[in-house]
């Protein structure tokens, strides 16, 4: 590998692993695990600096609840209400009832409403949620003098105009009482402050002390295997606090940031050491690694924003979606070692790092298993399914194992459980879009390519039957002898049904497509009939490069005679003319030689079909010196020197192209005629 790809890729690790540590955390962190009622699973314990014993939650509710039972809602006296009230009462008495009714009636009302208002009246609201907290008493402030008034004597303007109407004496007629429109000069002379009221019961709640006592440094705070009690749990309890609230020192962060570092390089090293020694092919792309690499930190950096903002709990975050796309573009094993490498980074800033190790580890193991090749559209929706079912099963497992109480499964867990599955639908969209910005090319979009409906393949069929039969025979055979030795058969069998595309232009020329034994290469010199043979390869890009095929498929036409030559003009110049010079190039296809297996694969495929054609007889032995001669003659002339292939790869593709050319050419058993009696 060159100097320039090599420090292209460190320079691309140093970015990613810079981005995931500048996001990571700097505090302390507290790292031990311990539950109320069972043994302590660490080594002896002291206190390395003073710290204080904080009081439970509920411990400091019980004693807030209790002496806010004893607060008082302040209230300010709104003295020029009452008398607005009252002197319009009067200037109405004696301008519509002065005449009609007695001066009694006046005196009776004028004298409640002096009673009332020096009561005290507050709204509705108010006086429902006094009673409702029993609350006996309210200070009001007149005059900047607080006064404590009890609940009791207050009024609404609904129990005041009850008050005036029904409880007046026995010789006023109440007809006359209510004509008065008594409700008009009921107001409100109570007004709560608010922040008066607040500042009062902050005060309060502030003398609550949060702690109960002290821990100095080196004092004892639990052995291994004690039984944490209730004490020992309220100091544990206190020291993950104090921990946690702790401001780290400039040498202490130093520190923190340098294992930080360390140990992120660490792991990240997990990804190229696996590629460099099992997966050459992607370490040597730059796109496939800094793919790999941009999936890893964007899951990283997800996972630590959302830890230090607490946007959502972690599990909501679909850590399978990255074996899921990894795993269509590449395999299994490339997937889950990326995949192992984001969960180990993230376990960093999770809570509870073993759990959620162990739960994202069997989910990303199972979405791999349920999804071995990409195909329709419906295995994502199954692979949510399993990766819902894995969370569902391992949780709660995990928890009765630890805890061994039904109570301590967390219901809410299911849930976050559920929009992680629903979450990983969306990873069809996403693999649509990282083919298209990446080059990448998933097992939908092969199958969607292969089927014989798309309009280049109608047309091939119809313009060159022929090569189109071909065509589909050299994608069968191509196809098994991927599966035989764990190459890509999709994209093998994609690549074969559209290697002979460019034979559209000249299909009369190519002889699958030649009919009543017409030949238009008869009279053609032989460097122009290889020049029109060889053509249907250039023929076949510019199609290609039209149509907007991928770039792996068009690999197959490029690579498919690699830079073989058109031998049967080859040979029939070179007998005809045995002492003139050839031009070696006028009978030699462009290349280039076939470099993965998949394109490996086909050219043989196509060799074999190809020649099996002009076999005059089809037994065992025909067949088996037939695929060896042409094989070898392939590995002889150096065609096959760039394509990834072991000795055992070949043998096996010999044994899988014989077995299947025995079967499509296997004459049938003559079926007897009856005879008629």
């Amino acid at each position: 590998m060159k100097r320039k790809d090599i420090l292209t890729k460190i320079i691309l690790m140093v970015i990613s692993c810079g981005l995931i540590i500048y996001v990571l955390p700097r505090e302390v962190k507290f790292n031990y695990q311990f539950q109320e009622g069972k043994p302590w699973k660490y080594d002896f314990l002291t206190a390395s600096f003073d710290f204080p014993i904080y009081k439970s939650e509920d411990r400091l509710q019980r004693e807030q609840d209790s002496l806010l039972k004893t607060f008082q809602p302040y209230y300010k006296w709104m003295d020029g209400i009452a008398k607005l009230q009252e002197r319009q009462f009067e200037d109405n008495y004696d301008r519509l009832f002065a005449a009609t009714t007695p001066q009694e009636y006046f005196r009776y009302v004028k004298s409640e409403l002096d009673k009332i208002y020096s009561s005290g009246v507050i709204s509705s609201d108010k006086y429902s949620e006094l009673q409702k907290s029993g609350t006996t008493s309210v200070f009001v402030v007149k005059d900047n003098v607080g006064k404590e008034y009890p609940v009791s004597q207050l009024y609404t303007t609904k129990r005041a105009y009850e008050e005036i109407v029904d409880h007046a004496p026995a010789s006023l007629d109440k007809n006359i009482l209510q004509s008065f429109n008594i409700n008009t000069y009921l107001a409100e002379n109570l007004q709560y402050d608010e922040k008066m009221s607040e500042g009062v019961k902050e005060q309060m709640l502030q003398k609550i002390s949060e702690t109960s006592g002290m821990v100095q440094t080196g004092e004892k705070i639990v052995e291994r295997g004690e039984i944490i009690d209730k004490h020992t749990y309220a100091v544990l309890r206190s020291l993950q606090i104090s921990v946690e609230k702790r401001i780290t020192s400039g040498s202490e962060s130093n520190l923190i940031l340098f294992g930080q570092i360390l140990l992120v390089a660490c792991i990240m090293l997990i990804l190229p050491g696996f590629l460099w020694l099992f997966r050459p092919e992607i370490y040597r792309k730059k796109t496939g690694f800094t793919f790999l690499l941009m999936m890893i930190t964007i899951f990283c950096l997800l996972n630590e924003i959302n830890a230090s903002l607490k946007l959502f709990n972690v599990y909501v975050i679909p850590f399978a979606i990255l074996p899921i796309i990894i795993r269509t573009f590449f395999d299994s094993r490339t997937a889950l070692t990326a995949h192992i490498v984001t969960i180990f980074i993230s376990s960093l800033t999770a809570p509870f790092s073993f759990e959620f190790v162990l739960l994202q580890l069997a989910a990303g193991i199972i979405a791999v298993y349920s999804l071995k090749e990409l195909s329709q559209r419906s295995q994502i929706f199954a692979c949510a399914i399993f990766i819902f079912a894995a969370y569902s099963i391992i949780y709660p497992a995990y928890t009765l194992a630890m805890e061994g109480v039904w109570s301590k499964i967390n219901v809410n867990m299911f849930f976050y459980f559920l929009i992680n599955a629903l979450l990983v639908l969306f990873t069809y969209p996403l693999i649509y879009l990282f083919e298209k910005t990446f080059g990448f090319i998933s097992g939908v979009t092969l199958v969607e390519l292969s089927n014989i409906n798309q309009p280049i393949l109608r047309k091939l069929s119809e313009t060159a039957p022929g090569t189109f039969h071909h065509s589909l025979q050299v994608s069968n055979l191509a196809a098994d002898a991927a599966a035989g030795i764990g190459a890509n058969v999709q994209l093998v069998r994609t690549g074969a049904i559209y290697h002979d595309i460019g034979k559209m232009e000249n299909p009369i020329y190519f002889t699958e497509n030649q009919t009543q034994g017409v030949n238009p290469h008869n009279g053609l010199p032989y460097e122009k009939s290889a020049e029109i043979i060889i053509k249907h390869v250039s023929d076949g890009l510019q199609i290609a490069s039209k149509i907007g095929l991928p770039q792996q498929i068009v690999d197959f036409i490029a690579t498919h005679h690699g830079k073989g030559k058109a031998k049967y003009f080859y040979h029939s110049f070179k007998n005809q003319y045995p002492d003139k010079p050839v031009n070696e190039e006028k009978f030699t296809y462009p290349g280039p030689n076939p470099f993965t297996k998949e394109t490996a694969i086909l050219m043989m495929a196509d060799a074999v079909e190809a020649a099996s054609r002009s076999l005059p007889k089809y037994t065992d032995e025909s067949i088996s010196l037939l695929v060896n001669r042409i094989i070898d003659s392939r590995l002889e002339e150096g065609l096959l020197k760039n394509a990834p292939l072991t000795f055992k790869d070949v043998e096996t593709i010999k044994e899988i192209f014989i077995s299947k050319l025995k079967t499509i050419y296997h004459t049938r058993v003559s079926y007897p005629d009856l005879n008629n009696k």
